[in-house]
């Protein structure tokens, strides 16, 4: 597999498509997955805010404390910022009952050109019980969404 070039900066253009890029990430995992897909296509003077949802169970119990999803995500964002080899990387810690609505909300609150990401694994049969948040980031957003391979480390 060969390396892409940078999308070059438009200049006095509108805003390019990577300038503002929103990336949800659930865990540390699909965190260092995305940030290797993305590092491939961005330019220098990107800006790059990294969200994770913390998910409340609306009235309901939740299934781990906010304390321990606060701890992941902040794992999460450490290996987000490793596998990009770039320290200059906002973070953020959202809370809602519905993963995609509060992504999209993010993604107004940054005025993000973009939302990147890479599918978690599973099979239809967890996402059916869980729902598919993928499906509802491409299917309901207001802006484009770009999905990135899982790019293994070293390719």
């Amino acid at each position: 597999m060969t390396a892409r070039t940078p999308i070059p900066d438009g200049g006095d253009d509108p805003p390019g498509l990577l300038e503002r890029v929103l990336v949800p990430v659930a865990e540390d995992d699909d965190a260092r997955a995305t940030a290797r897909g993305l590092a491939r296509h961005l330019s220098a003077g990107a800006q790059v805010t990294v969200v994770n949802v913390v998910e409340k169970a609306g009235g309901a119990v939740d299934k781990a404390s906010v304390e321990q999803r606060e701890m992941r995500a902040t794992e999460a964002f450490e290996a987000f910022r490793e596998a990009l080899d770039d320290g200059n990387v906002e973070t953020q810690i959202r809370y809602g009952t519905d993963v995609a609505d509060t992504i999209f909300a993010a993604a107004d609150d940054v005025d993000a050109t973009v939302i990147a990401f890479t599918p978690r694994g599973g099979s239809r049969w967890i996402r059916l019980l869980t729902g598919d948040v993928a499906l509802d980031l491409v299917t309901r957003t207001d802006r484009p969404v770009l999905v990135l391979p899982d790019v293994e480390a070293g390719d």
